[in-house]
């Protein structure tokens, strides 16, 4: 069927949000509400372009975790490093973004933004950056994008714990939940970083 008038795009369907951290932003999307109920457009490749940056995201995460679990601090070893674009669907969580490039203005600084299934926000994750989430609701169904595929043995991290980040986690740390393989990871001042200012992390889309 061949249309006689010009399909009409809707130019604006998410705000982008900038935080203290540059590159590191919080999506709110448009909504459209009515007797029935809400429709709104979670991604649109073309407009995250325009908006954030060049990305091609490979694969898409869920989990469900309950009150008081925590992830992180989580990133991947180059050349298999990660962006993410992390959002929660049931529930609630606290999502964090550490920078860890070494000779960056905000080194050791974060990024902390709640997520949850009423705010309908998003949260970008840059390459370069360790992210976590702990549970603040019952439970919570957390889902992510990821620009390169996970590869076990490019696994890194820095302890969730470390109180110098100075996170105000929202839980009560010495009760949270967290797996054998979080606890295990180093303070951030005896962290040999991988990642530094100068690296083009994104080199294939320079």
């Amino acid at each position: 069927m061949k249309l006689n008038k010009p399909v009409t795009q809707i130019s604006n369907k998410m705000d982008v949000i900038k935080t203290e951290i540059d590159g590191v932003v919080i999506l709110e999307p448009v909504m459209f509400k009515d007797a029935r109920g809400y429709f709104f457009e979670s991604f649109s490749q073309r407009e995250f372009e325009e908006k954030v940056r060049k990305i091609n995201f490979v694969q898409d995460n869920e989990s469900m975790s309950s009150y008081g679990v925590m992830r992180g601090l989580h990133f991947q070893h180059p050349p298999f490093t990660q962006s993410k674009l992390v959002r929660c669907v049931k529930g609630a969580v606290l999502d964090v973004a550490v920078d860890i490039r070494k000779g960056s203005p905000t080194y050791g600084q974060h990024v902390a933004v709640e997520l949850t299934e009423d705010n309908h926000r998003q949260f970008f994750v840059p390459r370069g950056f360790a992210h976590g989430f702990a549970v603040l609701s019952e439970t919570a169904v957390f889902q992510y994008k990821c620009d390169n595929f996970y590869t076990p043995q490019a696994d890194g991290g820095i302890s969730i714990k470390d109180e110098s980040l100075d996170i105000d986690w929202k839980i009560p740390i010495d009760k949270a939940l967290l797996s054998e393989k979080d606890t295990l990871y180093e303070c951030l001042m005896d962290f040999d970083s991988p990642f530094s200012i100068d690296m083009d992390l994104y080199l294939k889309f320079a």
